[in-house]
């Protein structure tokens, strides 16, 4: 156990420091959530409830997760394109822990996010300043979990040139069927139990609830959290699989 926490940790470093050789696609991950919640807040606020700081800045934190699939993807298909990954293959590590190296390489990232978009958006709107923000800061790793768990498989799976248009329709799908950018009442009320079974709503809400407060503890907190959980296992599971696979060809 000791050996392969010891391993997880050195693969951990290697990744951080490639993520900071490449500071572009860093900013990009980050700056481009910021707009969008900068820009929504003053064109829509006060046309619907999404665009109130409250929901707009726990939605912007979770959509920002969704471009950690493909900074996490980029990553690992980079890697697997050089030899760097063929001479670790011969090494002891298995591929759980090149897995959660790259999750423990990335999710830090994730913690930046959220600090920095709660911190603009109770800037321009003080009232959402409270202990509230610490703990959706803190819950939003689950929901980077699961995005990163995502990016990850498809990094295992797909190459460079292709790691961008399959990411995006994961970003696509936290933007649409999320309703962060809409009131979800008038929807067909299928499309609103499709949305509210997939972890891109249920990422959303546990965030946005958090923040505004809980008032069934279980509708509220605990059923987003076990959906968004159930989904982060079997992405993590199916990208282990995937680069043992991916191991065992090369």
């Amino acid at each position: 156990m000791a050996d392969s926490f010891k391993r997880v940790i050195t693969l951990t470093k290697r990744n951080v420091k490639e993520i900071v050789r490449d500071p572009l696609s860093l900013v990009f991950t980050i700056v481009t959530p910021l707009f969008l919640e900068v820009l929504f807040y003053f064109l829509f606020h006060g046309q619907t409830d999404q665009f109130d700081m409250k929901y707009l800045a726990p939605g912007i934190v979770a959509f920002s997760h969704s471009f950690i699939t493909l900074f996490a993807g980029l990553l690992l298909a980079l890697d697997r394109s050089t030899s760097f990954l063929t001479r670790l293959y011969v090494s002891k590590a298995r591929p759980h822990e090149f897995i959660f190296s790259y999750v423990l390489a990335v999710l830090p990232i994730s913690l930046i996010q959220a600090s920095l978009f709660f911190l603009v958006g109770g800037i321009i709107d003080n009232s959402i300043f409270s202990v509230r923000i610490i703990y959706a800061i803190l819950i939003s790793l689950i929901s980077a979990f699961f995005f990163t768990s995502v990016g990850i498989l498809l990094g295992s799976i797909c190459n460079e040139k292709a790691i961008g248009g399959v990411a995006s329709i994961f970003i696509a799908g936290q933007s649409v069927l999320s309703g962060m950018w809409f009131p979800i009442n008038g929807l067909d009320p299928v499309m609103v139990k499709i949305m509210e079974a997939l972890p891109f709503r249920n990422a959303t809400l546990l965030i946005q609830n958090t923040v505004k407060g809980i008032n069934d503890i279980f509708t509220d907190f605990f059923k987003p959290m076990l959906i968004v959980l159930a989904y982060t296992a079997a992405f993590t599971v199916l990208a282990i699989l995937a680069f043992r696979h991916k191991m065992k060809s090369n």
